[in-house]
């Protein structure tokens, strides 16, 4: 059956002070970005209660991804298509307590309704399916994987869209502009159109050499630009 438990992702301890001297500020909770956040993600009954009729995190991914057709010929309309919609946990088979002693990992199993269409017969067909076990934050903002308590650390990320930047590399007595040009997509690799100097022996060429358009993708081995357009 679905759970009916209301797991709370906030935290009821309070800070305790020995200082003689009173507190001139109150101490915010630096959790709350991640309990909220998490919050969102599977949709507590909280985050509910406070935005009644909104996706959660989850119910989003899918529909953004559903419906995944086949492909074998773009040209064609395609035949059929499988979509996913209803993601429901399920409670979880330990605690979080449970979990440390007896080395598991603290997770609520995921089960999604997956609709199969035919397009061609307008035949639809769906099932309730198990996704995997999905791990869940504890009132701490913390998960236990394999029995160890561990955290998620944020950083900060660049937002995806083109980036261009000029670096200066100095070489013998004068500078050298080495031009970037940084492709960063929403999905998908990461690409990096850079330009570096190579040694020329021609007197028409400068010193320096001559400059060439290289790319990177994901940050791995360099290519000439001209080979990745092609």
């Amino acid at each position: 059956m679905a759970s009916s438990k209301k797991i709370k992702n906030t935290r009821s301890t309070k800070r305790l002070s020995f200082a003689k001297v009173a507190e001139a500020l109150e101490v915010p909770d630096l959790l709350t970005l991640q309990t909220e956040s998490f919050d969102w993600l599977i949709g507590n009954p909280a985050w509910k209660a406070k935005n009644p009729g909104a996706k959660n995190g989850l119910e989003e991914i899918f529909a953004e991804i559903s419906p995944i057709v086949d492909s074998a010929n773009p040209a064609q309309a395609p035949k059929m298509g499988i979509s996913f919609d209803k993601p429901e946990l399920y409670d979880p088979e330990y605690t979080p307590d449970q979990c440390k002693v007896k080395g598991k990992t603290y997770a609520r199993p995921l089960y999604i309704k997956a609709e199969f269409t035919n397009y061609k017969t307008g035949e639809i067909k769906s099932q309730t399916v198990f996704m995997g076990e999905f791990p869940i934050m504890t009132n701490e903002g913390t998960f236990i994987v394999n029995g160890t308590e561990r955290v998620v650390v944020s950083q900060l990320v660049r937002s995806p869209g083109v980036y261009f930047s000029v670096s200066t590399n100095t070489t013998g007595n004068l500078d050298v502009k080495n031009n970037k040009a940084q492709i960063i997509p929403s999905r998908g690799s990461y690409l990096e159109f850079l330009t570096e100097w190579v040694k020329d022996d021609r007197k028409s060429v400068s010193r320096f050499g001559k400059p060439i358009l290289q790319v990177q993708v994901d940050r791995k081995t360099k290519v000439s630009a001209t080979i990745f357009l092609k």
